[in-house]
């Protein structure tokens, strides 16, 4: 047995070849940092974790969710691993929502922008149990429908809904159902249909069945006569036109301009644990939102949204309202450059308003969602992160003059003349002649 000496270590290797493999370690290390990112290597620069589940429904406002996973922007923010799944209802989201993805379910998703906080208030959940929820940024401003059955052609149907009243009485004088279909109870497509018909003088709950149908089921559901009008977002509406089935009545944007519809929410215990890599998720949506509005890449938006493993409908059927052409499917009612083209960036469309949010809430009082005197701004606190896309903004250089400078973009006034002031939204419901609440 070799006895050990001065250059010898206990287990038997010297102090040179301890050091030559020290320095050989160094330099491999130094070369990785050359062709690696800092953050890879700086324990805790990076996020936390390098993927996450998050959901989406086949609608042209999940576009930058479609974007950021096609064109690596999550990997460029460390999150290479970012698993964007297909999911068959917005009810189907919400149940994904409270398991997470440690119960194989998601941990964020593209959602109608009420549903984080009815989940959050345990309003729409199994047994009423909170799941807290956080709005992270919105994904985009107006560019719903509402279109209406083949059957109404000869109304020519637009953004007032009077004449709409006497037909629907008179199909239900001959003893037959009539119906509205929306996405999900609470959510953006319902109270766009619901605002839209008692602006008419239709009481939506009375008047009319409401009905759940998920977008991808839309057409069908029309095309066979299960309702009389549905809304929806793209593609479904423009693929109604294109089948001849029906036709669009209004957009949204004509019912309130640059409205909020979409936004990024994410389970707050993701978000709590998880907190750079929430930050990495959300500012890979928002370069994929900068990208998604430029007029140049309309074409490659539309290619990547009508793919198989996204929203899987033909280009034609999502391009033209895209790119801001409006084919109302009524003759000699075709818009060019609409104005109520979906906005994913412009005119501050990423950032989640809280006033916008407080209509939402104030919506879903009227409707009977929440109690009357509900606290909507101390759940607004909980829910609406925009401190941290506000931080997020800052990290990516985004410009001061696409930053707002305030949580409320003021008073809010819609087709009919209403006007929602967020300083006060009681006189608000005061006005509205048609509700389930007394104020």
């Amino acid at each position: 047995m070799t006895k050990p000496t001065k250059e010898t270590c206990r287990y038997g290797v010297s102090r040179r070849q301890l050091l030559k493999a020290a320095s050989g370690a160094a330099a491999l290390l130094a070369a990785a940092k050359l062709n690696l990112p800092a953050g890879a290597f700086a324990q805790g620069a990076g996020p936390e974790v390098k993927g996450a589940k998050l959901g989406f429904i086949a609608l042209s406002d999940a576009g930058p969710l479609f974007v950021a996973k096609d064109k690596g922007i999550f990997a460029k923010y460390g999150m290479p691993d970012v698993d964007v799944q297909k999911q068959a209802s917005w009810g189907t989201t919400r149940d994904n929502l409270v398991l997470g993805s440690e119960g194989n379910g998601i941990d964020g998703a593209h959602i109608l922008t009420p549903m984080p906080y009815l989940i959050s208030a345990g309003k729409v959940t199994q047994n009423n149990q909170p799941t807290p929820m956080y709005i992270l940024a919105r994904l985009n401003l107006d560019s719903q429908c509402i279109s209406v059955a083949g059957e109404y052609a000869d109304l020519k149907l637009g953004v007032d809904a009077t004449p709409f009243k006497a037909a629907l009485e008179k199909k239900k004088a001959s003893g037959k159902a009539v119906k509205a279909a929306m996405t999900f109870p609470g959510g953006t497509h319902d109270l766009w249909i619901r605002y839209w018909l008692a602006a008419g003088g239709i009481d939506p709950d009375k008047d009319i069945e409401t009905i759940v149908v998920p977008p991808p089921q839309m057409v069908a559901n029309m095309k066979v006569g299960t309702m009389d009008c549905f809304c929806v977002g793209e593609p479904w509406n423009l693929q109604l036109i294109h089948q001849r089935i029906g036709y669009t009545a209004v957009t949204t944007g004509e019912i309130w301009n640059k409205h909020p519809e979409k936004s990024f929410g994410m389970r707050a215990a993701f978000v709590d644990k998880y907190p750079k890599a929430a930050k990495a998720l959300l500012m890979a949506v928002m370069e994929a939102q900068q990208w998604s509005d430029k007029a140049e890449n309309k074409q490659e938006l539309a290619s990547i949204m009508g793919k198989r493993q996204w929203m899987n409908c033909p280009v034609e059927d999502v391009y033209d309202r895209t790119a801001g052409k409006f084919d109302y499917g009524i003759p000699g009612k075709v818009v060019e450059n609409s104005p109520h083209v979906m906005k994913y960036w412009r005119d501050f469309a990423s950032y989640p308003f809280q006033s916008h949010d407080l209509w939402f809430l104030t919506e879903d009082i009227r409707w009977g969602k929440y109690e009357a005197g509900f606290d909507t701004k101390a759940l607004i606190a909980k829910v609406n992160r925009e401190d941290m896309w506000r931080e997020a903004a800052k990290e990516m250089g985004v410009p001061a003059s696409e930053i707002p400078t305030s949580t409320s973009r003021g008073k809010e006034t819609f087709f009919d003349g209403k006007v929602f002031d967020p300083e006060n939204p009681s006189a608000y419901l005061k006005s509205l002649s048609i509700k389930r609440v007394d104020v």
